[in-house]
């Protein structure tokens, strides 16, 4: 127990500080937890060094080659677009099942919109942006005026515009000969760019910087400390002032439109405009946002820890490949990592602070 003097001797040491109280001694499991409430990108970093250093050791100049590293991240382009799209929905503690159909119809408006029409293809790819957008806000409409489930609005439109995909497409391909010629521009995002022996895309580039501008955005602007504050207690920010509805509508539109940015540079993936491409968006966006450190409870975590989560997914997919094991190797692994990923949230989440 301090006495008296301590204090003093404490407060003549340092009379330009403020008195700290020894709070006890810490364990390193406690130290450890309380790091990862404060940084929860950090688990998801830990997990992708370590994975990068097992395979490099099983695989050795392959897996390390920049062509090898740089594939990695052409492969996880489109699913980091969409799972930053899904990240703001789960930082408002709900959930977006529409992303992928919204991507996909996003680019079919594309296609359609210059083929069909005869429009530019800038023209055309701008009605899709919009499409896309128009899409988030409707969803964002119900969930903040309508005060209905986030999980059960997004299904809903999921059904919807995955239905009016193939109605309004026919169910038709238009294929990447035909865009080459004629519309380039809708194939701007695949394009590649030699830097050394490492082959990036356009889309590749985008995701990156679109991570950067998204985590700063959250980090150090009031609509995204706002977006935090609605997902970690929404009375709490209406009662201190927050407009949470105008902050869900925004969030959606957002997520809208980061998707249909998605859909262009799918078309830009696989060179090709196709009804039927992108069918497992959603999970893979989800995959990547659990896996990377954003709590399913909303309010805390990173774009920048999606991110790493996506990489993840696309490291162990190509190590696994490359070590020559079956497929369903891959999807047992990354439902391992799902379950361990929340776990981790829950027990984070015991902290106090």
């Amino acid at each position: 127990m301090s006495t008296p003097q301590s204090y003093e001797a404490a407060a003549a040491s340092s009379p330009d500080q403020v008195a700290e109280f020894d709070q006890g001694h810490q364990s390193f499991i406690q130290r450890l937890q309380h790091a990862l409430h404060v940084t929860p990108s950090l688990v998801p970093l830990i997990v992708l060094i370590l994975s990068v250093v097992i395979f490099g050791l099983l695989l050795g100049s392959k897996f390390f080659s920049p062509f090898a590293l740089t594939l990695i991240l052409q492969q996880v382009g489109i699913v980091g677009i969409v799972a930053c799209a899904q990240s703001l929905v789960i930082l408002t503690a709900g959930i977006d099942l529409s992303v992928g159909a919204i991507m996909v119809l996003s680019s079919v408006v594309m296609g359609q919109f210059t083929f069909r029409y005869g429009l530019p293809p800038a023209i055309g790819v701008t009605c899709g942006l919009i499409c896309g957008t128009a899409c988030g806000f409707v969803n964002g409409w119900l969930v903040a005026r309508m005060k209905l489930p986030p999980f059960i609005v997004t299904l809903g439109m999921w059904q919807i515009v995955l239905a009016g995909n193939f109605l309004y497409s026919a169910n038709e391909t238009i294929r990447s000969q035909d865009i080459a010629a004629e519309a380039p521009l809708l194939q701007f995002f695949g394009e590649k760019f030699k830097i050394g022996g490492a082959v990036f895309t356009y889309g590749v580039i985008f995701m990156v910087l679109l991570v950067v501008f998204l985590a700063y955005v959250l980090r150090h602007t009031a609509w995204g400390r706002h977006v935090y504050a609605v997902g970690d207690d929404k009375d709490a920010a209406e009662l201190s002032g927050v407009n949470t509805d105008k902050v869900l509508i925004s969030v959606y539109m957002l997520s809208g439109l980061i998707c249909a940015f998605a859909g262009w540079a799918l078309i830009g993936r696989i060179g090709s405009v196709s009804p039927t491409s992108g069918q497992l968006a959603n999970i893979e966006s989800i995959t990547a946002v659990v896996i990377g450190g954003i709590s399913l409870f909303g309010g805390r975590g990173s774009v920048l820890g999606t991110f790493f989560g996506a990489l993840i997914v696309g490291v162990f997919t190509l190590g696994l490949r490359l070590l020559g094991a079956d497929a369903q190797w891959t999807y047992l692994l990354i439902g391992a990592l799902i379950i361990a990923a929340v776990a981790v949230d829950q027990w984070i989440r015991k902290v106090s602070v």
